[in-house]
This record gives C-alpha cells, structure tokens and sequence, in this order.
C-alpha cells in the first residue's frame, strides 16, 4: 500500500525521524493559512507546495495543460494560494506516471530548508528495501541525491552503495557510521546522519515496510539530517498487524479495476493486452500468461482468483475483464485440485447467463478433479463458449481468436 508524502512523514516522526515539517491541504484557502503558519513556526518568507500523489518526480512534472509544476516555490501568502490554485484538480504527468497522469486532490505545503547559513547544504539520496535474491534487508544510498537519481543509477552506477542488513542482527551501529561517512559527512552531520539511519531503519521494520525512500535526504546549513521528500510502501500482507495504517489507504490513487478486485478478493493486476485470462493459482498465472503470448497474443490481465473459484467470483472476473475495451478474448484456466472443476464449469454457465450477450470468444480450459464432467456441461450448454482439457488445445483456440 502506497502513502503520501504527508503521511508517511507524520509515521516517521513517531520514529524520531527528521522530517520536512509541512501542512496537507485540500484546498487553497487551506494553502494560503497553512504558509501564515508555518512562517510563524519557521519564520522563513519562503515555503514549498507539492503536489500530494502516487509517483516520483513531481518536481519536473507538469500539470496537464499549462507550465505548473508538481512542486514550486512561494514567497508570500498570495504566492502559495495562487501555486495551490493552479496544482489542485489539476492532472500532474511524471517520468512515473505516465502520459494519463494523476489528478491531484492535495498539496503539502512545507517549510523552506534550503536556507543560507555557516555550513554548505547537500543532498543524499537513501533507500530501504528488501533484496529477494540475498534474502537480506538493504540500505541504498548515494552522494548524488535528488531530482536526477535515475540518471546517476544509469550513468554512474558506482556512485551507488549498497549496505546489506543480516536479519538475525539487524543494522548494527558500524553499518550506520559507514553510511555517513560514505556519504562525506563529518561532525555534527555525521552525529545527525547515524542517528537518522538508525531511526529510519527501525521505523522500516517497525511499520512493515516494502520499500522506503528518503530522496532527497537533506543535510541543512546547521548540519541537520533531514527527510526533504519520502515515498513509503506498506507490506500488505502485514497489514493485519496495524489496522491503524489501513485507513490512510488512498483508493483514488489506484486502477479502479483493481480496486473493485479486491472487493471480491481477487487478485488482478491490469496490462497492456488482449486476451483476458482468469485462472486460480499464480503458478499457473504466469504459465498462463506465456501461453498467450507464445500463442500470438498478448495478456490484458493478470486475475487469480484463488482456490474458491465459484459462480460469483467468476461473474465478477468477467465483469472486470469486460470493462477492458482492447480484450478480444477470455482464457480461463483452472486446475481443479481442491476446487472441482465441474462447479467452476457451472460458475461459468451461470455467469455467462447473468451478463448476458458476450460478444467475444471464450476458451475455458479445465484440468483436474471432474474435468471431464466440466467439459460435458460447457459443451452441452449451448453457450458460445469453446473448451478445452489439454493446455495445446487452449492454445490453439487462442490463436484462433486473436488472429
């Protein structure tokens, strides 16, 4: 589960993180309140909005028609409101998300940082996140922090460290001090980065993190290690264990299809295809998957909906694959091992009926426990709907069908 910039920075500061303070609004009357604010806390003149979404850089990004910025400067209070005005309901593109955008419901407007003083400011960038084939939590950082990450990892790729945390000892206070000496830092910098690392390491673990990332990680004039900017990834499947965190849950920030998904706790994953495929098992997903394109077509869809295939999830499945405008065909696949496969056969009769007239192919493939008996009553039907047992036959049909 994806958060926001403002909300992943209040979780932090529970951690005893050094973050960005900053205010979240909705509105630009809100904007315009939350810069009086924050210049009596701060007393700077200057403050920062920044577009609240799902996506890295907003700060070269561009709100659809018109030179607005994700991310922009103020100095007054009329300054701030106005910025407000032109970012929120506006639809912000990114390298990250892509020509359609993101509307934006929400703008932090945030203290300035980047403040002259004794000490030259810097950048960092720093991440957390797990590294699957070391089977180890890792800490990525670099001295060349900031808007161009992306361009140093490829240009400059040994400018990138990585620390790899063993998970029986966890970040052990050498790795800390190697981070921030790495980084060029000294003194009282170097004092402020080794207690943030070890803060931001405890608050990865302790909220259940996937990935974590601090860009950029910002040493300030007075030698104060700061998070300027995070992008925090909740572990879903460790949400059970902070039922508090589930309601921050942004839903408007998702594909919609996945969204009604889960309602019906399936689990789907929109692509760029043409064939629909609903199978049980993500084994077999992926398997599925590579037929169709070894088959000439390609998926639209990834949807699992597990071991309980029945009548309404299967109706549900072709609702949502139906929604798809580029889908020529639907390819179900079904191993029957505890599920059997003659009551998935009358799921998709039933469904079938229910939705009506559907005007594309479908290819039903069941192996398993009563296949045959599945493949009796989707024959006998009198649905347009082909079946097949051998998974060369469902290839075959979707050849067929995309052609």
């Amino acid at each position: 589960m994806n958060l926001h910039e403002y909300q992943a920075k209040e979780l932090l500061k529970k951690y005893s993180v050094p973050v960005q303070e900053g205010i979240a609004c909705s509105t630009p009357q809100e904007a315009e309140e939350a810069y009086r604010q924050i210049k009596t806390l701060y007393g700077s003149n200057f403050a920062v909005v920044k577009a609240q979404i799902h996506a890295g850089g907003r700060g070269k990004g561009k709100i659809v028609g018109s030179e607005q910025r994700g991310v922009q400067v103020g100095k007054s209070a009329e300054d701030i409101k106005n910025i407000a005005q032109n970012i929120l309901g506006g639809t912000l593109v990114t390298i990250q998300t892509g020509p359609a955008g993101k509307l934006v419901n929400k703008v932090f407007v945030a203290q300035d940082v980047y403040y002259e003083g004794p000490n030259p400011i810097k950048e960092f960038y720093l991440s957390v996140l797990l590294d699957r084939t070391k089977k180890q939590n890792v800490i990525m950082y670099s001295t060349e922090g900031g808007m161009d990450i992306e361009e140093v990892a490829h240009k400059t790729p040994e400018k990138i460290f990585k620390e790899w945390i063993h998970p029986a000892g966890g970040l052990l206070p050498f790795q800390a001090r190697k981070i921030a000496f790495n980084l060029g830092l000294s003194g009282e910098a170097f004092k402020n980065c080794v207690k943030f690392v070890t803060n931001l390491y405890t608050a990865y673990t302790g909220l259940d993190c996937a990935m974590l990332e601090i860009n950029p990680l910002f040493k300030t004039s007075d030698e104060k290690i700061i998070a300027v900017d995070c992008k925090m990834n909740l572990d879903d499947n460790a949400l059970m264990r902070h039922p508090d965190l589930s309601s921050l849950r942004d839903i408007t920030e998702e594909d919609p299809t996945e969204v009604e998904a889960g309602k019906y706790n399936l689990n789907f994953v929109k692509l760029d295809g043409n064939v629909g495929c609903m199978v049980n098992g993500a084994g077999l997903a992926m398997a599925t998957m590579d037929m169709i394109k070894l088959s000439g077509g390609e998926p639209a869809n990834f949807l699992d909906v597990g071991g309980s295939a029945n009548a309404q999830t299967v109706e549900a499945g072709f609702r949502i694959i139906l929604k798809d405008p580029k889908v020529k065909a639907i390819l179900i696949n079904i191993f029957g091992g505890i599920v059997r496969c003659d009551r998935v056969a009358q799921g998709v009769i039933d469904a079938y009926k229910k939705l009506g007239d559907i005007k594309i192919p479908i290819i039903v493939r069941l192996q398993g426990t009563n296949a045959e008996e599945a493949k009796k009553l989707i024959d006998e039907s009198g649905l347009k709907v082909e079946s097949a047992i051998l998974l060369s036959e469902a290839a075959d049909l979707v050849s067929k069908a995309v052609a």
